[in-house]
């Protein structure tokens, strides 16, 4: 495991402070606020922390409330609402500065038997011979904004190759398809809620830049204003996240200030392991540089 992986899985394993409370290390990686999943996965973490460890985490839905702050942690308060003969839900809400920064609804679900069926996984290239997006990052150094450059060139603990070729730096319009492989950059121990962590973090990334793809725009550009609405995660099934997924995205609307993409996440064997939809806010402004 690398030394950022494991500062990762640190950063989302929280810190016990009361029944039900607990404290959430952030971390900076270079954007103009709290990157939305790093409390994507520490609510997460909160909430498994009180659920009987039988019960898995099947859905989680969660709005962004205020920009949070890198430099200061996160203090995660769990509301223990239902525990029923199948079903546990869990109300979670994430604190800086006295205020709410963001909150999530999560259901826990006991094994049990049912139906199954599936979407088929898109027919893409594997990520074997695919360059890593830090790989791209680096090869056009000098147009990432030089107060940025140290946070965005640095080691990852999530691995990513985009399978879609574009230039994130002069976009040209296209459809609003995405596909990427993502895996944590080495090995996780075999805690199936620690994967699950992983993944409701990297979901975040990629996701709402889908729907600026029709309009030639990208989340470079000084003259576009992004942050994530809320987000939604459905886990399907169990997962590996030091294993390849690949994160098909799609974006069927946008308007009034607002992009909307849904994504469908499936491991090498094409087993669609779960699904994510966000809403938010793609506003075009004067450049803010």
């Amino acid at each position: 495991m690398s030394h950022v992986l494991e500062d990762l899985v640190d950063m989302l394993s929280l810190e016990p402070v009361e029944e039900s409370i607990f404290r959430g290390r952030s971390q900076d990686l270079g954007f103009r606020q709290l990157f939305g999943g790093q409390v994507l996965g520490q609510s997460l973490s909160a909430a498994t922390q009180t659920v009987d460890p039988e019960r898995q985490v099947h859905s989680l839905h969660g709005y962004f409330l205020r920009p949070g702050d890198a430099s200061l942690p996160v203090v995660y308060m769990t509301d223990k609402v239902r525990d029923g003969g199948s079903f546990s839900t869990r109300r979670v809400t994430a604190v800086q500065k006295g205020k709410p920064i963001f909150f999530c609804s999560a259901s826990f679900q006991s094994a049990e038997e049912g139906f199954n069926h599936q979407a088929q996984m898109p027919e893409v290239v594997g990520p074997d011979n695919l360059p890593t997006e830090l790989d791209i990052m680096q090869q056009a150094a000098h147009l990432i904004p030089e107060h940025m450059r140290e946070k965005l060139l640095c080691a990852k603990p999530i691995e990513v190759r985009p399978v879609t070729e574009r230039d994130p730096y002069n976009p040209k319009p296209g459809d609003p398809l995405k596909y990427v492989w993502f895996r944590a950059d080495g090995a996780l121990p075999d805690t199936l809620a620690l994967h699950k962590y992983i993944l409701a973090y990297a979901s975040d990334f990629n996701l709402l830049t889908t729907s600026l793809l029709p309009h030639g725009k990208s989340v470079w550009h000084r003259d576009m204003q992004l942050a994530s609405l809320d987000h939604a995660l459905w886990f399907h099934g169990p997962l590996r996240a030091d294993e390849w997924l690949l994160y098909a995205m799609d974006s069927p609307w946008a308007g009034n200030g607002r992009g909307f993409a849904r994504g469908s996440i499936y491991n090498q064997a094409g087993q669609l392991v779960a699904s994510s939809a966000q809403e938010g806010l793609i506003r075009h402004r004067e450049d803010w540089s």
